[in-house]
């Protein structure tokens, strides 16, 4: 339900406006039943829990405007905080991926729900 053009039209406008929010949206991918995105939150008071919340309403609302009906979310999301560059691109290669995996698509090139809002630079300097 989610690898749909308006879904996806949706995610790409909420996430454009994240960074409003001190949330920075990198590369994602929406697959049919979950989403995988990177995001970098420029500020220690950002609770990316809140801003999971009002992305999962966004999309929501457009579902129903569709005519899917609810509940569309599993409670809570997973996260995982990436320490390098290298992990970023290692991540990135699994998670680009995951439509060859689910068989949807034979290149992932050819995938239409991804993509990538901000380049988010992985900096030594910035890891405490």
């Amino acid at each position: 339900m989610l690898a749909s053009d308006e879904v996806h039209r949706v995610f790409v406008v909420f996430a454009r406006q994240a960074a409003d929010r001190g949330v920075w949206v990198g590369k994602y991918v929406l697959m049919p039943d979950h989403m995988h995105w990177f995001v970098a939150v420029d500020d220690e008071r950002i609770r990316l829990s809140t801003w999971v919340k009002s992305l999962k309403n966004a999309l929501s609302k457009a579902l129903r405007s569709a005519g899917v009906l609810g509940p569309h979310w599993q409670k809570g999301f997973f996260d995982h905080v990436l320490r390098g560059a290298e992990s970023y691109s290692g991540k990135w290669d699994y998670v680009r991926e995951n439509p060859v995996r689910a068989g949807l698509v034979d290149d992932a090139g050819a995938w239409p729900f991804a993509g990538q809002i901000n380049d988010l630079e992985y900096r030594r300097d910035l890891v405490l």
